[in-house]
């Protein structure tokens, strides 16, 4: 009858398989992955929390092989576990290059987007350009009449004030002066 200690260490076995297969399952995920950068970390993160809980299980085994009373049977637990030390790493090495490949194609799907929708931009731009030297034309030419015109209206009133200003000067000579204390008497 097999011990509770080789219970343990089974289903510790299948947990780490288990972890193991989602690992794979996301990294080729990844693999596919379209985008956007949101989506690509999202499957990251799950990696993450998928490879922590391997790393915990593969330290939990090895934990009870160093408690196995057979010498034996410790040494077939820590050939395990360094298997799935390897494994482990070979996921990793999986991960990345599996996101260099997705950022790469994200990248160029952003690259092609920037480049093809980027020519109406330019046009865009450069027709904005345009208009802004016209308007700042007619804006400026305004100005300058604007100020044309009150140069003008300018030298008119000092005409006038010049012919005016000696008759308004007699005319105000001859007018009676009353107090203002008698147009208060009324």
């Amino acid at each position: 009858m097999a011990s509770s200690q080789d219970v343990h260490v089974r289903i510790c076995g299948q947990e780490i398989i288990k972890y193991d297969l989602e690992i794979k399952a996301l990294i080729q995920d990844i693999r596919e992955c379209p985008g956007p950068q949101s989506v690509l970390m999202d499957f990251n993160s799950k990696v993450k929390e998928k490879l922590n809980q391997l790393r915990l299980r593969i330290q939990n085994m090895e934990q009870m092989a160093k408690e196995q009373d057979r010498e034996t049977d410790k040494q077939a637990i820590l050939s395990e576990t360094e298997s799935h030390r390897r494994q482990n790493l070979s996921n990793q090495t999986a991960w990345r290059k599996a996101n260099l490949a997705c950022k790469l194609s994200i990248d160029n799907l952003e690259k092609d987007q920037l480049l093809n929708g980027g020519d109406s931009t330019v046009r865009q731009r450069k027709a904005t350009k345009e208009s802004l030297v016209q308007t700042s034309g007619d804006i400026t030419e305004s100005l300058m009449s604007i100020s044309r015109m009150m140069a003008q209206s300018v030298s008119q009133s000092e005409e006038t004030i010049g012919t005016l200003g000696p008759r308004m000067a007699e005319e105000l000579q001859h007018l009676p002066r009353t107090n203002a204390a008698d147009s208060n008497t009324g």
